[in-house]
């Protein structure tokens, strides 16, 4: 009996304990980056270089920072059919160089975790929502960045995934690649897109994907449209 009402006191305490709070950001940014089966081994390289740079120079750096809190979360994942999503980098805090500098190696350093299964954006948008609920920080703004080569032809229609998104007061923004798909940028407009602000950066090759992801995450981290 003794035993029992110990433990009862234990889980009381337990239970009135604080919880921590939630790290405030100005913006919890999810990054969904196209793994499908047309992304060869040279073009993922591309998109995953891009993505290393980008959060090693200095005007990213410089974006976070002209922020109310002055930092930022961000989170990263690979993605293909309506299913198949793989987290890449977890969640992490940047606000000065020695942090952007982790993020950009934590990616340099993730290898390719999927390769192929279909093309599913609505996938990788529910899949952001989630990732998006499931984030430990409190965020001003909540964003979903996706990039990818092709149209959404596996699981539900893109639209209603971001429609859904949307109406939890998500962001998504686009970064469409004309190389397979020279007209994708319209059904990024049309079907991926949507929010308040949102907007996208079309790249018409791989080769020039890393000039283009660092024009849109200095635009999205600042609001700059």
């Amino acid at each position: 009996m003794r035993f029992v009402l110990i433990l009862a006191s234990i889980l009381c305490t337990l239970i009135a304990a604080p919880r921590a709070r939630a790290e405030p950001v100005d913006l919890s940014l999810v990054l969904a980056v196209d793994a499908s089966g047309s992304i060869n081994h040279y073009r993922f390289e591309l998109q995953k270089r891009g993505y290393v740079e980008a959060f090693r120079n200095p005007r990213v750096l410089r974006a976070i920072q002209s922020g109310m809190i002055g930092a930022i979360a961000v989170t990263m994942f690979q993605w293909t059919g309506p299913s198949l999503q793989r987290e890449a980098v977890p969640w992490m805090v940047i606000r000065d160089a020695a942090s952007a500098e982790a993020f950009a190696r934590a990616i340099e350093d993730t290898p390719r975790l999927l390769y192929g299964g279909g093309t599913s954006v609505s996938g990788a948008i529910d899949r952001g929502v989630a990732v998006l609920a499931s984030n430990p920080h409190e965020p001003a703004r909540r964003v979903i960045d996706v990039s990818g080569d092709g149209e959404n032809t596996s699981g539900r229609p893109a639209r209603i995934a971001r429609d859904e998104a949307v109406a939890k007061g998500i962001v998504i923004n686009g970064l469409p690649i004309l190389a397979v798909e020279p007209f994708l940028d319209r059904h990024y407009a049309e079907e991926v897109i949507g929010g308040e602000g949102a907007f996208m950066i079309a790249t018409k090759d791989f080769e020039n994907f890393g000039d283009a992801i660092l024009r849109k995450l200095i635009a999205e981290i600042a609001e700059l449209r």
